[in-house]
């Protein structure tokens, strides 16, 4: 009896456990990641669930934060452009890699650059819950071996929900 109480209650702190940390990439030349991001695929939060035409944009303000402008259509390619600004905080000692993102004060939503590739053309950016995960791009539309590859990482960062692909216009 005393056993099987003693495992219900360790099974219940495993589940209150805090996550395995996401790991962040080493460093990140915040002047080289500013600009525009494609929304390429995602666990998205609740209003980016419809989203089209996802694109972040960054820009570092003067005092080191950076503003972000997040503008989508909800369901479709015709539907008016949705905009939210969150500002971002780099968090101390982090390579620049781990933000916290205010979209209403005092909350800062964690935010992990998991993954940059060398060139500042695709990034994978997570929280250590693993509850969303954003894939993103220079480019509104990758080619399909870079996406697989992009979609193993996430995998690999310990993501099992499936990633919603969002629909962008690409130049033909």
């Amino acid at each position: 009896m005393l056993r099987a109480l003693c495992a219900g209650i360790a099974g219940l702190l495993a589940g209150c456990s805090t996550p395995t940390p996401m790991p962040p990439v080493n460093h990140v030349d915040l002047h080289r990641f500013m600009g525009d991001w494609y929304v390429i695929a995602h666990i998205p939060s609740f209003p980016e669930r419809n989203a089209y035409d996802a694109v972040e944009s960054y820009r570092l303000l003067p005092d080191g934060r950076i503003q972000t402008d997040f503008r989508y259509r909800d369901g479709s390619f015709d539907a008016k452009v949705e905009t939210m600004h969150p500002v971002g905080t780099v968090t101390p000692d982090t390579g620049n890699a781990v933000w916290g993102m205010q979209f209403v004060w005092p909350i800062k939503a964690e935010y992990v650059i998991a993954y940059l590739d060398e060139n500042y053309q695709t990034t994978i950016v997570g929280r250590s819950k693993r509850d969303y995960v954003w894939i993103m791009a220079r480019v509104p539309c990758l080619p399909d071996d870079v996406y697989a590859g992009l979609v193993r990482r996430v995998s690999e960062l310990g993501y099992t929900e499936p990633l919603r692909k969002v629909p962008q216009q690409c130049a033909k």
